[in-house]
């Protein structure tokens, strides 16, 4: 499928203004990173705990940060979830010892400023070993006949009913009449038993700081390698010159696309590093295509110069550089903007990528082809043996004039000799 049939565009004619472009995101990417002490991590990589609370009604972000501020130390980051009442809570932590320290000060201060009253344990809180060990007494004085392991196979249908069907919050214990099992009695034995908060702590993750630097060094080195590799490889399958420009391009991608990130002030976590290593291999495709068009182009264009060569291999893959670059980033542009914000990073990563990547390949890896086949001389050595066949010396030119002249004048004497006899 063509979109394009037989352009003629001059890309290489308007590479400035997208040099001078990316010359000038660059700059404004290390003024940030400068500016900001270098990127901005996320827990992955700098050591802390990430909160994920459900509210029945919508939260106050400003009132739970003020909250926490006092009672946590560092940096407090509450974000709501779009379109939800659920907040993400980020703290740091400078040390392994602090983990549950900082779980326990967060869930008390819930607990305090949204009510859990009256002593009672709060249903939400509870697993499935938990509510069966502290339902059984109350179940048996008030006369429900149950064995320890029915006991235990209705709280296993509870809490599944609580996590799974009401996403871990009820608005009352009534609702668990829907679960198999459970009568007016129990949901009595219940509402005596047990409180239900307003909020849910979903779930709860936690990195230390020296295993979020060792996750750190290992993305850095994981990007390195897969750079490392892929010039290796084009350096193999066309031309160092080739390899080198392809790397300067990914490299350029990846640093712009951590620039962009500082600017808009969005967080480096493991996602967004999944989506920069995608970045990568992407941007090197798209690169590679058209090269590898470039290589046929010189043994049929010999008489077109290195530029006219790439520009037309440029043309040739237009279609299919807009087909799957398009549709990628409306995929992932979708994804950005109607998305969880969880996958916020990864796709706004993977959206400022493929816009970079696409035109790296064009306005910054095929320059680079040119300047150095320019420094090293003005021929591309695929061109040579092509090229030699047409550049004679000044002798062989005699040489060949006189072998030329001789030739009808030997062949004008053969044809006397033939007409004497």
């Amino acid at each position: 499928m063509h979109i394009f049939k037989d352009t003629n565009f001059d890309f290489l004619g308007k590479k400035i203004p997208f040099i001078v472009l990316s010359l000038v995101l660059t700059a404004a990417g290390v003024a940030s990173l400068i500016v900001k002490g270098g990127p901005r991590y996320g827990i992955d990589f700098k050591g802390g705990t990430k909160m994920y609370v459900k509210f029945k009604t919508s939260p106050d972000e400003e009132k739970l940060r003020k909250m926490l501020e006092p009672i946590i130390k560092g940096e407090v980051l509450v974000q709501r979830v779009v379109n939800t009442n659920e907040v993400i809570v980020d703290t740091e932590l400078s040390s392994e010892d602090e983990l549950q320290a900082v779980r326990t000060k967060v869930n008390q201060a819930l607990e305090s400023t949204y009510g859990v009253t009256g002593g009672k344990p709060d249903f939400h809180a509870l697993g499935k070993a938990a509510l069966a060990q502290q339902l059984t007494v109350p179940l048996q004085q008030a006369s429900v006949a149950l064995t320890g392991e029915q006991i235990t196979d209705l709280a296993n249908r509870i809490v599944d009913y609580r996590d799974k069907t009401k996403s871990g919050l009820l608005d009352s214990f009534d609702e668990l009449s829907a679960v198999q099992g459970v009568t007016p009695q129990i949901i009595g034995v219940m509402k005596n038993e047990f409180t239900l908060s307003p909020f849910v702590v979903r779930s709860f993750e936690q990195v230390g700081p020296k295993i979020g630097a060792e996750l750190r060094q290992q993305a850095v080195n994981a990007t390195l390698f897969a750079l490392a590799g892929m010039l290796v490889y084009i350096w193999f399958r066309f031309e160092f010159a080739y390899g080198l420009a392809a790397v300067v391009a990914v490299f350029h991608d990846t640093f712009m696309t951590i620039g962009l990130f500082s600017i808009f002030n969005k967080e480096i976590s493991l996602p967004v590093v999944a989506a920069l290593l995608t970045l990568v291999g992407y941007s090197m495709n798209d690169t590679i295509v058209i090269f590898d068009r470039v290589r046929e182009n010189l043994a049929n264009k010999a008489r077109q110069s290195l530029e006219g060569v790439i520009n037309t291999s440029i043309n040739q893959t237009l279609s299919r550089t807009v087909m799957a670059s398009g549709l990628t980033f409306l995929a992932v542009l979708s994804l950005w903007l109607l998305g969880p914000d969880t996958l916020n990073g990864f796709a706004f990563c993977l959206v400022i990528g493929i816009m970079v990547g696409t035109y790296s390949s064009v306005f910054i890896a095929s320059p680079l082809v040119i300047w150095w086949n320019q420094w090293r001389g003005g021929v591309d050595p695929r061109v040579a043996p092509v090229a030699a066949k047409a550049v004679v010396s000044p002798a062989a030119s005699v040489a060949s004039a006189g072998v030329s002249a001789a030739k009808p004048a030997r062949d004008k004497g053969r044809d006397k000799a033939r007409a004497g006899r």
